[in-house]
């Protein structure tokens, strides 16, 4: 089954790939794709694999440097253009309940050993009916199975207002995400202790393919945003 044959009900079923994708800061157009496939969709949680090998698209200058090579100051600078490259290492499981301004990942080494996860703070998904949509608002946290945490990429954060890719107000809601998101971690509540570590895909499930049209724009948008959410 289809994401768009999916569509015509309320929710995707097991094994249904969609796209997870991301505009352009400051700009309407997605500069970030990543075919997943659906492992469990309720009204409290969407939960996608992304499968080692998965053709991805990402940003990259358009010299085709990477941009964590690019010095801070130029990295939002410069223009950029879409490079495709498939993801390497082992596949990251997604969660997202609706209306959170935070997605959490999980990561694992080679072996399944459990790694770590990643709180990815971001504009609250759009659903349509070929996957999710959303905005990486840069600031994110890592936490360890111990529950201890940091933040990651604050110079990015900063770099990003300097630009004018995030303004003052927004910035402080995205610092107020953040915050809830601590609070989540600390209390280690859904979904860390619900013992997604041990989740392991299906074997048959093949990998999604990167559509031509990957980049076309959303239909039939159900939005699932909180009220004051960034």
């Amino acid at each position: 089954m289809t994401a768009e044959q999916a569509a015509t009900t309320q929710r995707w079923p097991t094994g249904t790939p969609i796209l997870w994708r991301y505009r352009a800061n400051g700009a309407a157009h997605f500069h970030i794709c990543r075919p997943v496939t659906v492992v469990q969709d309720t009204a409290e949680l969407l939960a996608v694999w992304m499968a080692p090998g998965t053709l991805c698209v990402r940003p990259e200058l358009a010299d085709g440097t990477p941009l964590h090579r690019e010095p801070l100051a130029t990295r939002y600078t410069k223009p950029r253009r879409a490079a495709f490259t498939p993801w390497f290492g082992m596949g990251v499981l997604k969660l997202a309940r609706p209306a959170e301004p935070w997605s959490v990942w999980l990561f694992w080494e080679r072996g399944w050993r459990f790694k770590n996860f990643y709180v990815n703070l971001e504009e609250p998904r759009l659903r349509w009916p070929g996957g999710v949509d959303s905005e990486d608002h840069f600031l994110d946290l890592e936490v360890w199975p111990d529950g201890s945490w940091e933040w990651r990429d604050e110079d990015e954060f900063a770099e990003a207002q300097r630009a004018g890719l995030m303004p003052a107000a927004q910035a402080g809601r995205v610092r107020d995400a953040g915050r809830r998101a601590v609070e989540a971690v600390q209390t280690w509540g859904s979904p860390f202790a619900d013992g997604w570590e041990g989740w392991r895909p299906d074997p048959a499930w093949p990998v999604p393919a990167l559509p031509e049209d990957w980049d076309r724009p959303p239909s039939g948008v159900c939005p699932h945003r909180a009220d004051g959410a960034p």
